[in-house]
């Protein structure tokens, strides 16, 4: 890592006690390949069970009711990275919706913004409150948000999300979030700016996913050591319950078992419940 990319985070985002992974630990994410593979194999073993009638799931598909589900991206990743995940969640007979995000490669607050108003519209359209996961930033978006708007969020799943330590991950993110700076310096629009990483908006967003998430609003933090892009301790949030899984970084969006833990966490998370959207709270 550079020394400027080293100074581009906030010192608050890296607190004591935790620290980046080591440069080799991204190898480990080489197991994507067999994480995608294992979901390829489900897939193909759904549709046979499709074929013949029967469901992959024991006891068939459950009976939707319960919250509708917005599955939230993870840093340089849109919509598309949780298409396997969302796919999964349906077959077992949850609403999903996107998130809208294309990329994630803008400024937090304002992806905040925008993921708030999506949200307010899934729940106005299934009038009821909303089940977010996320994975790695988009958990740490949707726990900010389970913070601010508890009249919209049931319950939150966050998949690899560092909320404890934002800044304890490899150096090849660290890469990534100094050419959105230098894009940003250009004048290109859309990109996060060094207020995102270093001023209020980092310190907001970082305060946000620090305040104890509201009474009624069920929380399961989903990690594993074997992550080689973040401190999988950043990850596990002691005011979650908390699920450790066998997976990489990047894995966790698609892997069966990772899917599986998500899935039991949906089922303990309270049923389906009315909602009155709260426009009197700021976004």
């Amino acid at each position: 890592m550079t020394h400027d990319t080293a100074g581009a985070l906030a010192s608050f985002l890296l607190p004591d006690g935790f620290r980046r992974p080591p440069v080799v630990a991204v190898l480990r994410e080489g197991s994507v390949v067999a994480e995608g593979a294992r979901a390829a194999a489900r897939a193909a073993a759904a549709r046979r069970a499709a074929v013949r009638g029967s469901s992959p799931w024991a006891g068939g598909a459950p009976v939707r009711g319960s919250d509708p589900v917005v599955l939230v991206p993870g840093f340089l990743a849109g919509d598309l990275s949780l298409a396997l995940m969302a796919r999964e969640l349906r077959a077992a007979g949850h609403r999903t919706y996107r998130a809208h995000i294309r990329c994630n490669v803008g400024c937090t607050l304002d992806a905040a913004t925008r993921l708030e108003q999506r949200i307010e519209q899934v729940a106005e359209r299934r009038g009821s409150r909303v089940q977010l996961v996320g994975h790695s930033l988009g958990g740490m978006l949707s726990r900010g948000l389970a913070v601010r708007r508890p009249d919209l969020v049931s319950s939150l799943v966050t998949m690899g999300s560092p909320m404890l330590a934002p800044g304890a991950h490899h150096a090849s993110l660290s890469t990534g979030v100094e050419v959105l700076l230098r894009l940003s310096r250009m004048g290109l629009p859309g990109f996060m700016a060094e207020e995102c990483v270093r001023g209020a908006c980092a310190r907001q967003s970082f305060d946000e996913s620090r305040e104890p998430v509201p009474p009624g609003t069920d929380f399961t933090a989903i990690w594993s050591k074997r992550d080689g892009i973040v401190d999988w301790r950043a990850c596990v949030d002691p005011l979650a319950r908390s699920v450790e899984v066998s997976a990489s970084h990047l894995g966790m969006a698609v892997d069966p078992r990772v899917v599986d833990a998500v899935l039991g966490s949906l089922r303990v998370a309270r049923p389906a419940s009315a909602v009155e959207v709260d426009r009197g709270v700021s976004a």
